[in-house]
């Protein structure tokens, strides 16, 4: 097993339950992959039990509950509830569509923590358009809702070229919904989003004009709220510190059962990846092949495995070097010290070109296209 020491594996601290790819909204920077239309075994909820059980029992103490849209599950306050039982701090990440006050009573008392809802734009137009349906009112009864029963407020808003001019906007909309929470979090290139990345990424002047808003809200309501602005890695010359390290404290398991060590990393394809329906969690985190395979150091080669950085960032993001590279084990072409970082340069340069990008057509996510799209997304 490739860079594996066990005391580097240390515990699966996050548990990310993925319980479906299903969702209402159809959303072109969505991460989900390509082909989600073929997702369809889905984990039962005695399955996703035994999940959270084992996670439990190893060490891991968040729970995110993600997908698609995880309030297409019916069994998702049977999921918060063994959760809460077992003494999981959870967060539900959602659009809100599929949500009423009923339902977000019945989390509350199912003892769920934490709703992070999401928005596409803080205009109905532009949201809807994004989201490939008419949600943005019902999105604002929701966060009121949330808001009401007394959870923290919290928003997130992906931002990319189709609404980073309307930052300012959006901030103001989190005002007046009194968010405790904002996350800006601009788009990362991978499933639809990586299809779509002529159409959604930002210019650097649009980005500095929307940093610098984001900065002078963070001043103006430090003491109301804490807003997150993170600037996209594609602009970056150092990379970011992915997860913390591949294997490092980050559990993200599929709709389908397979354990990943993030969101992204089913997008290595010569990585098999092992599936909670053959395998127990500790199995998985502390001796399955595709948990060790980028654990610690020993996998890096030049110029990360001598860069006096390679402990605080691990050479970057696994799935980003693959894509650009095709060598998952390369340095995070982001980093400036990486040999592929002119080349990373030289094709967000050739994405400035203002007509090229706003002639660029967009694909909308949707489950009965993707496997076509899957086919022939090389």
């Amino acid at each position: 097993m490739v860079g594996s020491t066990a005391n580097l594996s240390g515990m699966p601290l996050w548990l990310l339950a993925e319980l479906t790819y299903r969702c209402p909204l159809q959303c072109p920077y969505c991460s989900n992959p390509l082909e989600i239309a073929s997702y369809k075994n889905e984990l039962s909820t005695d399955d996703w039990l035994k999940v959270l059980r084992e996670a439990r029992k190893l060490g891991a103490m968040q729970l995110g509950l993600s997908g698609g849209e995880p309030l297409v599950r019916k069994d998702l306050e049977l999921i918060v509830k063994e959760g809460a039982d077992l003494g999981y701090y959870s967060n539900l990440i959602t659009s809100g569509v599929g949500m009423d006050e009923e339902r977000v009573v019945a989390l509350k008392e199912a003892g769920l923590d934490h709703i992070q809802i999401s928005f596409q734009a803080s205009d109905k137009e532009l949201n809807d358009f994004l989201g490939g349906t008419s949600s943005f009112q019902h999105k604002l009864d929701m966060a009121r809702a949330v808001k009401a029963n007394n959870y923290p407020m919290v928003l997130n808003i992906v931002i990319h070229r189709q609404n980073i001019d309307h930052i300012e906007d959006i901030l103001k909309m989190t005002v007046e919904l009194k968010a405790d929470y904002v996350e800006l979090a601009s788009t990362q290139y991978y499933g639809w989003s990586a299809l779509n990345v002529n159409s959604l990424l930002p210019s650097r002047e649009q980005l500095e004009r929307a940093e610098s808003i984001a900065h002078a809200y963070q001043d103006q309501y430090r003491n109301k709220m804490k807003i997150l602005y993170i600037v996209p890695d594609y602009y970056e010359t150092r990379p970011k510190a992915c997860m913390n390290g591949w294997g490092s404290v980050f559990l993200t398991i599929a709709p389908d059962g397979r354990a990943l060590p993030c969101h992204a990393a089913a997008s290595i394809p010569d990585i098999e990846f092992p599936n909670v329906k053959d395998r127990s969690i500790n199995y998985i985190w502390n001796d399955s092949d595709a948990f060790n395979k980028f654990r610690g150091f020993g996998w890096m080669k030049d110029p990360c495995r001598t860069c006096p950085e390679k402990e605080k960032d691990f050479g970057g993001c696994r799935c980003q070097a693959f894509k650009l590279t095709g060598d998952a084990t390369n340095a995070d072409p982001v980093c400036s010290k990486s040999p592929h970082h002119q080349k990373l340069s030289d094709k967000v340069a050739g994405l400035q070109d203002v007509h090229q990008l706003q002639g660029a057509p967009i694909v909308f996510r949707n489950m009965s296209n993707s496997k076509s799209l899957s086919d022939n997304s090389d």
